[in-house]
């Protein structure tokens, strides 16, 4: 009986710690693959428990008959402890909240300083920006964008911002954080329970897995960039209760931050060295940061698709165009486009005296190099 109590009170400890290791930036965790064990047990995390602690509970009559008490006593404290620290003090949706209120502003009322990065959407003349600062804290922000639910992500470990529909099956469904995988963020949804990758928003485990959401054209730029191209944007304004975590992640977004997961290597091609990543297709290519800082603007090709990359003069805000096959190249002066005799700004609008369509904005990603190379093992290098 006494081998049942220590294999129940050692089964629930190792438990408890498996579940939050596989999930959760532990040593060694995020390079395996191994999310299928994760969410087994995350599934069977209920049955587990009770089988565990009914092993406890049939063989501690035996074990507190002995004399050396204070032994199963403080084991059973460990098992306790550990089993809180789990699923409290280490449970990623019990770390990183959402905002507890949403609070959207005008130009004229914003408090958000213009040197910052924000995420900005557009939908039928709506534009809207959310401050890395902030939506870097709680991982996820849920709001509407003219009438469509969007759900604005961002993971400080793969530098990865990404908006999408929250919708499965064309069914609006709501996410929590769960956890990551290979140093990206996982949110479960709340019908089905599967977990979702934030660099991609593919389910990769549970019912729905291989399901993706629907994503939206965004773009990384400072918010004084965004605003003068976008002059009736809302600004995501900071929540007073998060404050705190906020002033933490002030120094982030300029590669400045002194933790080991989320700093900046400012040699290009390294772990956390930045990139811009842009995908056609199922082909995809990595643009060195540094290179695209002297450069101001590469005409590539990625896939089949020629491809126009620029850099804004803040040195911060970046855009990337589908280019027409019939022109070699783009030409950037003075942060305004030039493609043969036309002239577009750098939304990709036409401004010139001369009809044309707009050129084609595309996603671009700024990510840290592990990250792009990990959700993009074919990818190619610029």
């Amino acid at each position: 009986m006494k081998k049942i109590f220590y294999l129940g009170i050692v089964g629930l400890i190792l438990f408890e710690i498996a579940k939050v290791y596989f999930i959760m930036p532990m040593p060694g965790s995020q390079r395996m693959n191994s999310i299928d064990l994760a969410y087994f047990l995350h599934t069977w995390r209920w049955p587990l428990r009770i089988f565990f602690s009914l092993l406890i509970i049939i063989g501690a009559a035996s074990v507190f008959k002995a004399k050396r008490k204070w032994i199963p006593v403080l084991l059973l404290l460990v098992a306790v402890g550990i089993s809180y620290a789990a699923n409290f003090e280490m449970a990623a949706d019990t770390m990183f909240y959402q905002p507890k209120t949403l609070s959207l502003k005008n130009i004229s009322e914003n408090k958000v300083d213009k040197d910052r990065l924000v995420i900005g959407v557009t939908e039928n003349g709506e534009a809207k920006a959310y401050p890395i600062q902030y939506i870097g804290y709680h991982h996820q922000v849920q709001d509407v964008l003219n009438g469509k639910s969007i759900i604005v992500t961002y993971c400080t470990v793969c530098r990865s911002g990404r908006v999408f529909e929250p919708l499965v099956d064309n069914k609006p469904e709501l996410f929590r954080l769960v956890g990551m995988d290979h140093f990206n963020a996982m949110f479960e949804d709340e019908s089905t329970h599967s977990w979702w990758r934030q660099a991609n928003g593919e389910a990769i485990t549970g019912p729905s897995k291989g399901k993706m959401l629907p994503e939206i054209i965004s773009t990384q730029t400072s918010l004084s960039e965004w605003i003068a191209l976008h002059p009736n944007t809302l600004i995501m304004q900071p929540d007073p209760e998060f404050q705190a975590k906020y002033d933490s992640m002030a120094k982030y977004e300029s590669g400045k931050g002194k933790s080991t997961l989320t700093k900046t290597d400012s040699l290009s091609w390294k772990e956390k060295s930045w990139v811009v990543g842009i995908k056609s297709g199922k082909a995809s290519k990595a643009f060195d940061w540094n290179r695209l800082r002297k450069e101001r603007i590469i005409n590539s090709v990625v896939g089949n698709q020629p491809t126009t990359l620029v850099l804004a003069s803040d040195d911060k805000s970046f855009f990337a165009f589908a280019r027409p096959s019939e022109y070699e190249g783009i030409i950037l002066k003075n942060d305004t486009l030039y493609l043969g005799t036309k002239s577009y700004n750098l939304l990709g609008k036409n401004i010139s005296a001369e009809k044309s369509q707009d050129l084609k904005q595309i996603n671009a990603y700024q990510e840290f190099w592990h990250s792009w190379q990990t959700f993009h093992p074919e990818t190619e290098k610029y």
